[in-house]
């Protein structure tokens, strides 16, 4: 249906590799950990949201502009990498723990929101990704292949997105207890902050 292949086979794989490790884990659980349960949630959702974005670029064949040319990947590539660093060097030099920033839940949110798709869109090897995986289970001569794109991307999307909040969750209970210091609630937005920092330089070196 919708020139969709081995769909129960494509939904396994996709499952087994969001439980893998990956940047956009390690951006969560480090939001997570220094800023609690909410900023987890909302960088979920924009997480979730750049992978919308993938999926739309990859439907209508931006992804494999991206992939072909070497100076617009490494244009996102290092857009990407330059603001996840920046992202990590203002919690490691903040002088309180962005949580307790003075300004409305709803703007604070809504900025940790956005950060994080900006972190995903901005990631060329997410795109290839889409690209390079999604094709496999798609039949090679069905002609609305982007609606095939979609229903994939939206399904990889959402196992994935619910994965990424049961570990938000887990990780706000842990760090829940520690963040009621104010010392070390310090510590922990700092060292999370040298986590994303490393990650932006992780994401420069990418090939």
């Amino acid at each position: 249906m919708f020139g969709i292949q081995h769909y129960e086979t494509f939904i396994l794989a996709g499952i087994l590799l969001n439980l893998t490790p990956g940047n956009d884990t390690i951006y969560i659980l480090s939001r997570t950990v220094a800023q609690g349960r909410k900023a987890g949630i909302m960088s979920v959702l924009g997480i979730a949201t750049g992978s919308l974005v993938h999926t739309t670029f990859a439907a209508v064949g931006l992804s494999v502009i991206i992939a072909q040319s070497a100076l617009l990947f490494n244009i996102i590539k290092y857009a990407g990498a330059a603001y996840l660093f920046y992202i990590g060097l203002r919690m490691i030099f903040s002088k309180t723990s962005v949580i307790q920033l003075d300004r409305p839940d709803t703007e604070k949110y809504k900025k940790i929101y956005l950060q994080a798709v900006l972190t995903n869109v901005l990631n060329p090897k997410v795109a290839l990704f889409f690209i390079s995986f999604l094709p496999q289970f798609i039949e090679p001569f069905y002609a609305s292949h982007y609606i095939s794109f979609l229903i994939l991307g939206l399904s990889f999307t959402v196992t994935g997105t619910l994965w990424c909040l049961l570990l938000a969750v887990f990780a706000s209970s842990i760090s829940s207890a520690l963040m009621k210091n104010k010392a070390t609630s310090n510590y922990l937005n700092k060292a999370c902050g040298c986590i994303l920092a490393g990650l932006g330089l992780k994401v420069a070196f990418v090939k």
